[in-house]
């Protein structure tokens, strides 16, 4: 068989959200870094294999930005009609054009070297090629959900509930166990335009009356088969196999419930799509240098070190899934947002690794709130920039917290990652710059705090065609300007639906945000020339690059998405 080696600064095992996010901001940042994931498409649980919602924090002005949201205004602006095709190729373009990135797709990590107290090398089998990849790094990071570095490398990690009083959580049970949150087959229906009929297959289960489906909400087109769940009493990784089967069963059976027994309204609708791959929510969770708790959920988390934030409540399923005739989760209270904190995203024993996704270093209490894949891809992004600044220093995941962990945040901050209860710090020139607007007060827009909290707005909104300036008390050299735009952060849905009804609105770039617009810079003869425009541009973030030498420079927003006004929460120059 074929063996190729590769050697990489940061090497990544598992192509999540958490992995994908990862992966891009280290490669932004500078680091040579491979992506290694065991399946033929990115995404993991959100991927068209598994189909789960893309879910985070709840409440208003808290969804998660950075490059998770990059990438769902590049769905918004090309994926009007909520194919999933399209958000695959959207994932994948992602990391694949990437500079900075090895991708090997296909390809299932299952062993490693180590080097005493840290990983030396990975090795993986890619099934289309059939080629062994052995990936050397000075760092590596396990994204793949189910931990497949712990086992292999000797790393700390937990599986299941704690008991309630070893962190002292109220909604723990009495005695620890290895009972785990299960996984689930999803299914999807398409709403015809003619009576569409349904016939089971043989094997699949039969649930004839309403009482075979307690508390498992089945309308259409709102309803979503997240609760045909199975596994949290099995071993949910040597089990999947047997879960799926199972899984399956339920899944076809539920469909034959809702098209041949009872009325639900279905009659015109059609089974698009059932998931053969499980979407699992716990497995094992590594041991960092600190274990977030359901007491520091509940107390907002703030943290020193806090370089990610979760809000979704502590929503604990039952063990039992589908086979549980009581409510299947428990939605446990818990704020938003809540601070999560660097310790908690690497091994506590192995020197190099870090972690995030599902397998972040909680209790299971915490896990519930902080496993949902808006979460975990915010945690990607800080251990791909803490591996950037570790890569650049020769730091290991410990050092970045001892020696940069000031530098962490600001770094994230400045790519739009929002740190509840921070604020990022002003480039120097625009600190020193003297702000102006054609109307309105545009201070906001260099407070460091890029969204509306806690009842202020942090930004400026006025008529398009208005102007804000900053002008300098001598002549100064302009090289980029840094934009963040409205992207609604309180726009409804997700990246995809639950079905397809007929008729299904499309979705849309955010009418608040900024399509157009101009900048100007002051001549040596005190003429307004236009240096830069911005054309068509539907993203949130946006670093505009110039080489200006001017007293003076100014933007004027030229055209929105729909809104008739232009809302900005900052511009920097630099």
């Amino acid at each position: 068989m074929k063996h190729q080696t590769h050697q990489v600064d940061f090497c990544i095992v598992g192509g999540g959200l958490a992995g994908m996010c990862a992966a891009i901001a280290a490669a932004r940042h500078g680091a040579r870094v491979a992506l290694v994931q065991d399946r033929p498409m990115l995404g993991g649980n959100a991927s068209s294999e598994i189909r789960m919602w893309v879910c985070g924090a709840h409440g208003a002005n808290n969804r998660e930005t950075g490059i998770l949201e990059e990438i769902a205004m590049e769905n918004h602006y090309r994926n009007p009609g909520y194919n999933y095709s399209i958000w695959d190729s959207i994932l994948y373009e992602k990391v694949r054009f990437e500079p900075n990135i090895l991708l090997l797709l296909n390809c299932s990590c299952n062993d490693l070297t180590m080097d005493g107290n840290r990983i030396a090398a990975i090795k993986g089998w890619q099934t289309t090629t059939q080629t062994w990849h052995t990936v050397e790094a000075a760092l590596f990071a396990d994204c793949s959900g189910d931990s497949v570095l712990a086992p292999l490398s000797g790393a700390e990690y937990r599986v299941g509930r704690e008991a309630a009083d070893e962190f002292g959580e109220d909604i723990e049970p009495a005695q620890a166990d290895r009972k785990t949150m299960g996984m689930s087959c999803l299914l999807q229906a398409r709403e015809m335009d003619s009576p569409q009929t349904y016939i089971p297959p043989a094997w699949a289960y039969s649930y004839p009356s309403e009482a075979d489906l307690p508390f498992r909400d089945h309308a259409l087109p709102q309803g979503n088969f997240w609760w045909i769940e199975l596994g949290g009493e099995q071993d949910s990784i040597h089990d999947t196999e047997a879960i799926r089967d199972e899984l399956l069963k339920i899944a076809f059976g539920v469909w034959d419930h809702i098209k041949n027994h009872g009325d639900h309204g279905a009659e015109n609708w059609a089974l698009e799509w059932v998931g053969f791959l499980p979407g699992k929510r716990e497995s094992r969770r590594y041991v960092g240098d600190y274990i977030l708790t359901q007491n520091d959920v509940r107390a907002e988390g703030r943290f020193d070190d806090l370089v990610a934030y979760g809000g979704w409540t502590m929503d604990d399923h039952h063990p039992g899934g589908f086979n549980y005739p009581g409510e299947p989760t428990i939605f446990h209270p818990a704020p938003s947002p809540f601070g999560i904190p660097y310790r908690s995203l690497y091994s506590r024993n192995i020197a190099n690794l870090f972690c995030a996704g599902r397998n972040i270093s909680t209790t299971h209490a915490a896990l519930s709130a902080t496993r949902v894949m808006a979460t975990c891809a915010t945690c990607g992004q800080a251990v791909g920039t803490a591996a950037a600044i570790a890569t650049r220093d020769g730091l290991a995941p410990r050092g970045v917290y001892e020696q940069r962990i000031a530098e962490l945040k600001q770094t994230l901050m400045d790519d739009d990652c929002y740190l509840p209860w921070n604020v990022r710090q002003m480039p120097d020139l625009t600190r020193r710059a003297s702000l102006s607007a054609s109307e309105g007060d545009p201070e906001p827009l260099r407070n460091g705090v890029d969204r509306p909290v806690d009842g202020a707005d942090n930004g400026w909104t006025r008529a398009i065609g208005s102007w804000v300036q900053y002008a300098f008390d001598q002549p100064e050299r302009v090289r980029q300007l840094r934009f963040v735009f409205d992207s609604d952060l309180n726009r409804p849905g997700h990246n995809s639906v639950s079905n397809y009804p007929r008729n299904l609105p499309p979705q849309r770039v955010p009418a608040t945000m900024t399509r157009a617009l101009r900048v100007e810079a002051l001549d040596a003869d005190g003429r307004w020339v236009t240096v830069a425009r911005l054309d068509n541009n539907y993203h949130r973030l946006v670093r505009l690059p110039v080489d200006v030498t001017t007293r003076a420079v100014r933007v004027i927003p030229e055209a929105t998405w729909g809104s008739e006004r232009v809302h900005l929460f900052a511009w920097d120059v630099r």
